[in-house]
């Protein structure tokens, strides 16, 4: 059950950078109205696959870009 989530957290996530490009997690959260539980969960799932790069933009926040 969790892995089915995670996939489709995952799939959202990634059509909504693919529709608006970079993103930074604040505003990925607010395009997919996620939680951050289930943010964090998509995240997690593009990084593993390597579908996503995350850069450091200060203490709290990513920027999230498709590869």
């Amino acid at each position: 059950m969790l892995q089915e989530k995670a996939g489709l957290n995952a799939g959202q996530i990634w059509n909504a950078l693919s529709e608006k490009g970079s993103l930074t997690t604040k505003e990925l959260k607010k395009a997919t109205k996620f939680t951050d539980k289930d943010l964090y969960l998509g995240l997690g799932w593009l990084l593993r696959e390597d579908k996503i790069a995350a850069e450091q933009v200060d203490e709290k926040e990513y920027k999230i870009s498709l590869k």
